[in-house]
């Protein structure tokens, strides 16, 4: 057994699984190269739809962007899982435990991007980090910053829009997380967590430690995180891409600048009030996002719809109230909402 807890595998053993990978690796960038191809083949001579017609563009869109967006949530899954074996919440938790709360806040912020979490989990995960003596404020930082700036997110803005877009929503968004949960933090509202939660025995959470694991059973995490995870986000991506295609296809261009462009002062605000209720994923909302853009719409209330829809969603408000007094959550969602406003009106102002 090695130190760090995996098996070791013999030369064999590693070029096998090395070698799988590049074959595996080299036909789904073949597969990914051919998509655009194959979408104005479906559109024009499998369809024979007319070119430049609305219903055109709408399909063309999607036939190209579900199985792209699938394809690199897929990958980033898998790569993600596999690295995941070797971290989960609970050692999260641990490394949280007893660190400073300005510390925590950026380290929590950290922990966020690459810790598995929805909103069904962010019950015990909140449970389990208040009774191990983790701050309240560098428990909402975490709370923010993994659904906001998770991996899907960060790895679908990359292959839809460029490492620039995907750096600028990281870096706000893990700011916003930090801020969030330092004021949180300053603001004394422990009081307002619920009673029963400090009564909870430690280590109630899920997640252990994954002792023996080899890298065959590393490799086999990676694909049931695949199989978990794409069986369940692909429906709200396939959604998501289909309202992007009806945007894509049917929306005058430049007809979003009018609604949520840089010139109108009350798009940012709108934009988040309309994502709150939105219960996506990242998954999900990107691709609308780029039919957004496509269409003239501001990239900095593009990004605080974004943010609104995947870091302040009603959905898990609702979840969170089993922990959390209402007056504790209000003022989380106003702290995030507020970061969220400032990130669209400052993007629009200089971009």
């Amino acid at each position: 057994m090695e130190a760090s807890g995996t098996t070791a595998i013999g030369p064999r053993t590693a070029a096998r699984y090395f070698g799988a990978g590049f074959l595996a690796l080299g036909i789904w960038w073949l597969v990914y190269q051919g998509l655009s191809p194959f979408a104005k083949w479906f559109t024009f001579s499998l369809l024979t739809l007319s070119p430049g017609s609305h219903l055109t563009s709408a399909v063309e869109f999607f036939v190209f962007e579900a199985p792209k967006v699938l394809m690199l949530l897929a990958l980033v899954v898998f790569a993600v899982g596999v690295v995941r074996s070797f971290f989960t919440p609970e050692r999260a938790r641990r490394i949280l435990a007893g660190k400073r709360e300005s510390a925590g806040n950026v380290l929590a912020s950290l922990l966020g991007v690459v810790t598995p979490f929805c909103s069904c989990s962010a019950v015990p995960l909140f449970i389990g980090f208040v009774t191990s003596g983790v701050p309240l404020g560098v428990t909402f930082s975490f709370l923010v910053s993994a659904p906001m700036v998770n991996e899907i997110a960060l790895v679908l803005l990359y292959g839809l829009f460029g490492w620039k877009i995907a750096l600028l929503y990281a870096g706000t968004g893990l700011a916003i997380a930090m801020i969030s949960g330092w004021v949180i933090g300053r603001l004394g509202m422990e009081a307002h967590v619920e009673e029963w939660v400090y009564a909870t025995p430690t280590g109630i959470s899920e997640g252990g430690e994954s002792p023996g694991f080899s890298w065959g059973d590393r490799v086999h995490f990676g694909l049931d995180s695949v199989r978990d995870i794409v069986g369940k986000v692909w429906p709200y991506v396939v959604v998501g891409i289909a309202v992007g295609a009806g945007i894509h296809g049917y929306v005058p261009e430049n007809f979003m600048a009018g609604i949520m462009g840089a010139g109108a002062w009350w798009s940012v605000p709108l934009a988040v009030a309309i994502g709150i209720p939105m219960y996506s994923n990242a998954a999900g909302i990107i691709p609308v996002v780029q039919a957004l853009l496509g269409k003239g719409a501001a990239l900095g209330t593009v990004l605080a719809f974004m943010m609104s829809v995947i870091g302040l969603s009603l959905p898990e408000m609702i979840i969170l109230r089993k922990v959390l007094k209402v007056r504790l959550i209000a003022t989380f969602a106003g702290v995030v909402g507020v970061g969220i406003l400032a990130v669209g009106y400052l993007f629009n102002f200089l971009l």
